[in-house]
């Protein structure tokens, strides 16, 4: 009985695997499908920087023909000439006063927002969805709406042209959005931990420092990255409210936009040197970043 109970298990085994092989020989294609769909979708998301690029190596002559030339012979001429070669405007105070106005900017909205994500998340405050609703509310504004009263208040108070004004503008407004990001970040924290961290006597700033920051640092650096790419290409109050000393540089991109034309390879360069920083402050904090902005997706 044994003997024929064997062949009959394997033969019923084989066939429900030729049963099933159709639709798993159909799944596999389908999935197959579907990554090549997904590159071909990734590379038509990249052609345009990838067109930026290529344009940044030609001549102004190359990039303003009609239709563009694949085949132009490369050159860094644009690039030496957004460097200031031949008597051109530097780019480095631009760059710098972007760079300075991203890094604190995004310090400080850390600093405010862990806090406040913290008493919105772990230790709840009375009503907070209502605060969480009005940190949402205050980005309801449309930007040139409050243009005027904040050009005005910082002519009076003698701020215009100044770098730290718009740490303050940009602090104030990337901080409900970190707000709201890291308040889902820390509501995965375990309570346990906090607990036990305040009954060994740690105060809440210790708490927050060396309990709360590295449990959520994925959620932490995810935040810090959006606020930083946010501050360094924001354009309008940076052109209505600096000059020459706070110049930062996506307003020094506008600049190669003339009544002389569009010189077009040069603010090809421009923007990929522009764009560097952002770059590459997203490849050295990648890993963190997928991992903070998944678990909110799944959140």
């Amino acid at each position: 009985m044994s003997a024929l109970s064997v062949p009959t298990a394997a033969t019923a085994a084989r066939q429900r695997v030729d049963k099933y092989a159709p639709a798993a020989r159909r799944a596999r294609r389908r999935s197959a499908g579907l990554g090549v769909l997904a590159w071909i979708i990734g590379v038509l998301f990249c052609l345009p920087a990838l067109w930026m690029l290529l344009t940044s190596f030609h001549s102004e002559a190359d990039a303003a023909t009609n239709p563009p030339s694949l085949t132009a012979p490369l050159t860094l001429d644009s690039y030496r000439v957004f460097f200031g070669e031949g008597g051109g405007a530097s780019p480095w105070p631009p760059l710098i006063n972007s760079l300075t106005a991203s890094l604190f900017s995004t310090l400080f909205v850390l600093v405010l927002a862990l806090p406040a994500a913290y008493a919105l998340s772990i230790k709840r405050v009375e009503k907070w969805t209502d605060v969480m609703f009005f940190f949402l509310s205050t980005k309801m504004l449309p930007v040139v709406a409050g243009l005027l009263p904040v050009y005005l208040f910082a002519k009076n108070i003698g701020m215009l042209d100044n770098i730290w004004l718009l740490v303050i503008l940009y602090t104030s407004m990337n901080l409900p959005i970190a707000v709201w990001m890291m308040q889902s970040f820390l509501a995965d924290v375990p309570v346990s931990i906090i607990e036990a961290a305040q009954v060994d006597g740690a105060r809440l700033p210790t708490v927050l420092i060396r309990v709360v920051a590295p449990v959520a640092a994925p959620g932490i650096a995810a935040t810090s990255l959006i606020c930083f790419i946010f501050s360094w290409n924001e354009l309008l109050f940076a052109r209505v409210l600096t000059g020459v000393t706070a110049q930062t540089a996506p307003v020094f991109l506008t600049s190669f936009v003339t009544s002389q034309g569009l010189f077009l390879a040069q603010l090809c360069a421009a923007s990929v040197v522009v764009s560097l920083p952002v770059l590459a402050a997203g490849f050295a904090a990648q890993d963190k970043l997928v991992q903070g902005l998944s678990l909110g997706a799944v959140k």
